[in-house]
This record gives structure tokens, sequence and C-alpha cells, in this order.
């Protein structure tokens, strides 16, 4: 494992525990208190979007290995499945901070991810029959795709 999969599954076990005690929290604590704007307090109410959006992450940093492995050797085929998971792990990675802070622009955000999920699934299912590591992507986009559409504006 190199340090970009290292950093990749540290930042998705971090926000997979960050939202598994989130919903624990909310879980223990059955009332909430008002924080001013009359919205529960806390990302409790986002722990399925920040829970997909790690494990997207995670899948994409792997598949970006992946595509960086095969482009050294010369082929040139998984080219585009690079710049597309390079573009997904950028706005995921956006996408789990406002998510994680119920920003008041995840619904925008949220929109945009759930486009760039779909192209970056789409291309890497071009390579899931010889890649595991795109079939793996594919599927975590899929997965953060639906948890987008519930909060896309």
């Amino acid at each position: 494992m190199d340090r970009r999969d290292m950093l990749g599954a540290g930042i998705a076990l971090g926000a997979a525990l960050f939202a598994r005690s989130a919903a624990a929290d909310d879980h223990a604590h059955h009332h909430h208190h008002d924080h001013g704007a009359g919205k529960p307090a806390g990302p409790h109410k986002r722990a399925a979007l920040i829970a997909s959006t790690s494990e997207c992450l995670q899948a994409g940093q792997i598949c970006l290995a992946e595509c960086h492995r095969v482009l050294a050797t010369g082929d040139k085929d998984m080219a585009a499945c690079a710049v597309t998971v390079t573009e997904m792990l950028a706005t995921c990675d956006a996408l789990l901070k406002l998510a994680a802070a119920d920003s008041r622009h995840l619904p925008k955000l949220a929109s945009l991810a759930l486009a760039v999920c779909e192209d970056c699934e789409k291309e890497c299912r071009k390579h899931e029959k010889m890649h595991a590591e795109c079939r793996q992507c594919a599927e975590a986009c899929v997965a953060c795709a639906k948890e987008c559409r519930k909060v896309a504006a």
C-alpha cells in the first residue's frame, strides 16, 4: 500500500468513524437542542451520505492507483478513467466536508457530485471486467449517487 492509498484509507476510516459516532450520538439522545436555526444539531442526519462518500473516496483512491499503474506501462486505455476518478475524488472530498458540516450549500454540491459520480461509474464500467478496482469504484459511485439524490437541489 503506497502513501496515497494509506491516506485515502485513513480519510475514509476517519469519516466512517465520525459518521458512526454521530449516528450513535443521535440514537443515544432522542431529543434535539435548538441551535438558532430550528434545525437538529450536528451532522448526524447526513450519516448515510458521509459513509457512502467515504467509501467512494476510498474506492476511488484505489482505482486511481490502478489507473496509474496501467498508464505507467504505456497503456493509455485507462487515461479517461484516471481523469474521471480524479474529478470524482475532488468533488467527493468537498462533499464529505460539506456533509459533515451540514452546510447550507450541500444540496448544490450534492447535485454536482451526483453527475460526477455517474460519469465516474460509466467510465469505470468500461474496465470492470479486467480491473476489480474499477468495478469497486463504479459500485461505490452508484451508492454515493443514490445518497446524493436524497439531498440534491
